[in-house]
């Protein structure tokens, strides 16, 4: 078999591939099937993402942007798989496209990843591994992200008139906090400003309030932040 009757071969084969495809049917039955699972897993995405949200603002839209992800995504790999003509356009149409929505919290990309990824595993037909997969998932995010923001850091500023009330304020905080560290120190005439990175073990109104109530402490400012600090 010379080279151009493999060419020919490959080409009728070729051409018949593309025109199965371009007339096949989509099975109902398996997009319905597909949609609603991929919808209950986003929905758990959902949830899990509300209950276990640590940042600073809350967003609902963001939020609800991954259940549409995850059915828009299974959407997307049905007709790939069912017409290869479509397919192709798809790829060039989506290669244009530019998501330019900045991501504050590095947990949020991982959320969007899980629900790209459900999207295309269940679009694909494979329900179990997407199932099973986003419950382990969901518990190991559960589970870490829970467990830090059990000792949530505080920083806590406090401005004082000298040596004497430093060390009080040093003291109170060693006794009143479960760990602290000394982050900065900035000496002026006549004030020492303090800002300590602080874990503590009752409620921060409390704790506060002890630490202005010390003899040469001007004022004192807890404020929360996610463990990263620039000094």
């Amino acid at each position: 078999m010379n080279s151009s009757t493999i060419a020919a071969t490959f080409t009728d084969l070729f051409k018949n591939s593309v025109i199965d495809n371009f007339v096949a049917t989509v099975d109902i039955t398996k997009v319905c099937l597909t949609m609603s699972i991929s919808f209950l897993i986003g929905f758990f995405i959902y949830l899990l993402y509300k209950r276990i949200f640590s940042g600073v603002l809350y967003s609902k839209s963001f939020n609800i942007s991954l259940i549409g992800m995850t059915m828009v995504t299974s959407m997307v790999i049905i007709a790939v798989n069912s017409n290869l003509v479509l397919s192709l356009g798809m790829v060039g149409a989506l290669s244009i496209v530019r998501f330019r929505t900045p991501i504050k919290d590095p947990t949020d990309l991982i959320f969007l990843f899980w629900a790209a990824a459900v999207g295309i595993v269940t679009g694909a037909g494979f329900y179990s591994l997407a199932l099973v997969s986003s419950v382990v998932i969901g518990l190991v995010m559960f589970i870490f992200i829970k467990k830090a923001s059990f000792e949530t850091p505080y920083l806590l500023v406090v401005n004082c008139d000298g040596d004497d009330s430093e060390s009080h304020v040093v003291k109170a905080v060693h006794e009143q906090a479960k760990r602290y560290n000394l982050k900065q120190k900035t000496v002026s005439q006549g004030n020492v400003e303090l800002t300590l990175e602080v874990r503590v073990k009752e409620k921060e109104s409390g704790f506060v309030n002890r630490i202005s109530a010390i003899n040469g402490v001007k004022n004192a400012v807890l404020i929360s932040y996610s463990g990263d600090y620039v000094s």
